[in-house]
This record gives C-alpha cells, structure tokens and sequence, in this order.
C-alpha cells in the first residue's frame, strides 16, 4: 500500500569517495572500518533511530508483533491496518551488493509471509557504491517495488521558543477522541482509509501519556494538523506530522511540530532531535533546524 499523496544533501559520505594521495597520484584508498563509522555516524543513528522508536510502537500496538533483529536486519511488524507500524530495515554498514542481494531476498520473505502490507526502510548510505548503484534492480528481482522517497534529518536544536501561530491552539493528546483526530488526520495526509489509522493509534496505551503528541486546532474547534515526539536513546524522535490537505499551505505542520518538540524537549531536556521526512515535509524542517544526512527509500511488495 502506497500513500498517495507522498510523490515519487547531500554528496556522497566521504568514505565512499576515492580519495587522492597526492598530486599526480591517483591511487584509490579504501576507507578503514573506523573512518568508515565515523562518515556514517549520522546514517547509523537515523537508522538506529527508527529501530528503537519502531520497537516501541508496534509493541504498543500489538504486545506480539514480530519484533526481531536478525543478521542485517530489523523487523518491526504490527501487521496491522496501518501500514507505517509493518516496518522492515536494513541495518548493516557498508553492505555490498552481494550481500544487499541476499538481504533484500530475505526481507520480501518476511513481506509475503504477513497478512498486512508494509514498507522496506532502506538508508541509501548504509550501502557501498555498487549497492547503492544497483538497489533498484535488485529489489525489483526480489519483487520489490519502490513506493516513494524519504530523507533521515537531525539537528541539536533545543531548546526552541516557544511556537505560536495566529489560526491555532495546541492540544496535546490525552483522550481517546483526540487521539483518534491524531489517527484520521495521519490518514487523510497519506491517502490511507480512516480505518487503517485507527487501527494503528486506536489502541493505544502510550500515545496519552508518553509520547507527546500535538494537535493544530482552528478556532471553530477542527483538528487541522499534529505531531509528536518521544524520546528515543537520548533523542527526542518526531513523528507522524501531518496536515489535513484541506488545510495545507499555512504553516501549520511546521507551527505543531515546533510545538511538539517544545514541550518534549521542556519535558526531557534533551537537545538533538531526530525524524525522518518524506519528500513533501523535507523543505519545512531545515527552517526548525534540522539537518539532512542520509537519503532513504521505501520499497513495498510488487503486486502479484
């Protein structure tokens, strides 16, 4: 499943490139395994990042989903109607398109073997030149199909002022009502049916408490936009920011996300904050702070 609404920095990491010894010599040095972490330490921890938040999430949803981590490999899968908390990763640096091959083989597996649909994350720098250069045909061999887009962001950005906008005040999520507004507006940005997001949210024994989750309200009293953030490895992570498409073009996804992180880092006191955007919610954040640093891609199983 597709969200359809989401349309179809960065040069390469240094450890990538060929690096000249001197002038006139042209020899190529392959990066060491530690200069090799140190070009990707931002890559490795968006998808660390989405690693620990995910666990959370869909162990919230579902007490026995698949959460496992195997050789290269995150599995979180809700395998609930909303297709966000059915998440397959790729966690190995430096993979090579051999391993990449088998890899993405592996994942279309644990795909099939689901009953509801969900995305392959891939970070695009977790991946050698080669891979990177053939990730399109190998996932179409393994039955893949690219959905859309993304791109791993973070900033040490807090605290920020406190946010204000002239249509909105800022509720933060504490009822089973409010929550659902949260799920319907998630739903009504990607294209997803209302169902699917409440499926997601609907249950929910942390989304009242923990994390804290922001909606946009006009004054006639809609939910128009939201966002969230909860803590994650000393982090603040941002999630699920969204606008009603009704009501888009005014500023109100950036206003509740910078909300949204106000109060978690008020609340937490942590600094650096991290999230992942699609390619419509890429242009707000670098205005809030964030920087950034690898370039993703979901991929979905190819229909049969």
């Amino acid at each position: 499943m597709t969200p359809r609404r989401i349309q179809k920095k960065d040069e390469a990491a240094p450890g990538r490139a060929v690096r000249v010894l001197g002038a006139g010599d042209s020899r190529a040095v392959s990066p060491t395994w530690g200069e090799l972490m140190r070009d990707l330490a931002d890559s490795i921890e968006s998808m660390e990042q989405l690693a620990t938040v995910w666990r959370v999430m869909v162990l919230d949803r579902d007490p026995q989903a698949d959460v496992r981590d195997l050789p290269g490999i995150a599995v979180r899968w809700a395998d609930c109607r909303f297709a966000f908390w059915n998440c397959v990763t790729l966690t190995e640096p430096g993979t090579t398109a051999g391993l990449l091959k088998q890899r993405l083989n592996e994942v279309a597996e644990i795909m099939r073997s689901k009953k509801c649909p969900g995305f392959l994350w891939v970070f695009e720098d977790l991946l050698d030149d080669e891979a990177r250069a053939g990730l399109g045909d190998a996932a179409e061999r393994a039955g893949l199909v690219h959905a859309f887009p993304g791109t791993g962001m973070a900033g040490n950005l807090l605290p920020l002022p406190e946010p204000a906008h002239p249509d909105l005040t800022f509720v933060r999520v504490t009822t089973d009502e409010q929550l659902r507004a949260f799920a319907d507006i998630n739903s009504r940005a990607y294209g997803f049916p209302l169902e699917d997001g409440r499926d997601g949210l609907g249950r929910s024994s942390i989304w009242k408490s923990q994390v804290h989750a922001y909606l946009g309200v006009r004054a006639d009293g809609t939910p128009v936009t939201c966002a969230a953030t909860v803590e994650a490895d000393g982090r603040l992570f941002v999630l699920l920011v969204a606008t009603d498409p009704a009501w888009e073009r005014r500023g109100y996804g950036e206003a509740v996300t910078r909300k949204a992180l106000y109060e978690g880092g008020r609340a937490t006191g942590l600094t650096r904050a991290t999230l992942h955007a699609t390619a419509a919610g890429a242009p707000v954040y670098p205005r809030i702070g964030f920087e950034a640093n690898s370039p993703m891609h979901f991929f979905a199983l190819a229909e049969a």
